[in-house]
């Protein structure tokens, strides 16, 4: 251990402030990603008062279960305050002059540091981490200025993968407003460049749909529009430190992959499934999970490939689709990404609501409609623009990303 190397406890201190003011303010959580979430507790009848309050640059985290999430949750306030459940120690730097609250929460972000946690975490399969434990726990303390010069580099790194993911939400939502107005407004250009149905387009009424519809538009299932692979039961005996990734239904976040938590398969016997490979801008649903109640898993979930998951491969309890006219893919994404066809999907699932499943027949019979081929080239050209845009910024994420991994795991290594 170098010599600048000390324990946490010697400049941090526990701070337990109540809401004895029944203060209005939001109630939060930690997640394992190291993040502050609005909490989703019921709070109806409790007593507010026994709540803590938490203010900017103090620290909460949660000891319990450190061994089996395989994480401290542990998050930086940057708000001006909140209220926290009493479960949660709350904790603040005593003198800022000779530590930073925001280079420790680089250190805490580390895996090196969860890894260690595991390694002191006690009681049993789940593992609790005694807060004394945790204040031994030792990281490296340069000068205060050398600590604002890695916070700073630091910054610039978070602080550009945040705006990139803000510039993407808006192409996505871009992107659902032109599918509103082309397909459920039917306002798509005409040969013009007009909104079609407010310019007099030719309107035909659908039994099918039960709607008017553009004149030589049809009505087509999904199954008939695609080609689709069911994900592989890859078993766990065979998982690797690294390797080609395995996306499972619990990598599936809103609309991407989170590609951070993958397990991995040799990259020599992953040869052997290269049928399941994704490629980018494919669709995956999850066919497994939980009813709508739980959005981090539900049932009939679904997302698009990434750029930075291509040649990933698919597990089991997902399916992959393809429109045989590749022109359709994003216009297909886009509709299964409604709530009507969510909705649909749940009328169709069995099982208990925390563990749901449903069949590809089911999936697949839902009727949509396939615009004529003037629309299809449009639509592909105006969607293939937002997609470019949107996977160049998921590129350079990714390389971001791993510029902030090296940056962390640089950390052990820094002298006064």
């Amino acid at each position: 251990m170098k010599s600048n190397y000390k324990p946490i406890g010697e400049f941090i201190q526990l701070v337990d402030n109540r809401n004895s003011e029944l203060k209005n303010l939001p109630l939060i959580g930690v997640t394992v990603n190291k993040k502050f979430i609005p909490s989703v507790a019921n709070t109806i009848g409790t007593n507010m008062k026994n709540y803590k309050l938490i203010k900017k640059n103090q620290f909460a985290c949660s000891l319990m279960q450190v061994r089996r999430d395989g994480k401290i949750p542990v998050a930086l306030m940057k708000e001006d305050e909140a209220i926290i459940s009493q479960a949660y120690p709350v904790f603040e730097i005593v003198d800022t002059s000779k530590l930073l609250p925001q280079y420790l929460m680089m250190w805490m972000s580390r895996s090196e540091f969860d890894r260690e946690a595991c390694f002191y975490a006690v009681g049993g399969v789940r593992g609790s981490l005694e807060w004394e434990d945790f204040c031994d726990m030792k990281l490296p303390i340069p000068s205060i200025e050398k600590q604002k010069e890695i916070v700073k580099e630091y910054h610039t790194i978070t602080d550009r993968i945040r705006l990139n993911e803000q510039l993407n939400k808006k192409l996505e939502e871009t992107a659902q407003a032109i599918y509103k107005e082309w397909f459920v407004d039917f306002e798509f250009p005409n040969e013009e460049g007009k909104p079609y149905k407010s310019s007099g387009g030719k309107m035909v009424y659908c039994d099918e749909l039960d709607i008017e519809i553009p004149k030589g538009w049809e009505v087509s299932n999904i199954a008939n529009q695609i080609e689709y692979k069911k994900g592989y039961a890859f078993k766990s005996i065979d998982y690797v430190d690294s390797g080609v990734s395995i996306v499972r239904v619990s990598n599936l976040t809103h609309n991407s992959i989170n590609i951070n938590e993958c397990y991995f398969i040799d990259t020599n016997q992953a040869e052997e499934y290269k049928q399941y490979k994704l490629k980018t801008n494919d669709i995956i649903i999850a066919t497994v999970g939980s009813w709508a109640n739980n959005p981090a898993s539900v049932v009939g979930k679904v997302i698009k490939v990434p750029i930075i998951a291509n040649g990933f491969l698919l597990n089991q309890n997902t399916v992959r689709l393809r429109t045989k006219d590749n022109r359709l893919q994003e216009y297909l994404y886009q509709h299964l990404k409604t709530k009507q066809y969510s909705e649909y999907v749940i009328t169709g699932a069995q099982g208990s609501a925390n563990q749901a499943s449903v069949t590809l027949n089911h999936l697949f019979e839902y009727s949509f409609l396939v615009p004529d081929n003037n629309v299809i080239q449009k639509l592909y050209t105006t969607f293939n623009a937002i997609n470019t845009k949107i996977n160049i910024m998921n590129k350079e994420n990714n390389s971001l990303l791993k510029l902030k991994e090296i940056l962390l795991s640089k950390m052990a290594t820094i002298e006064g």
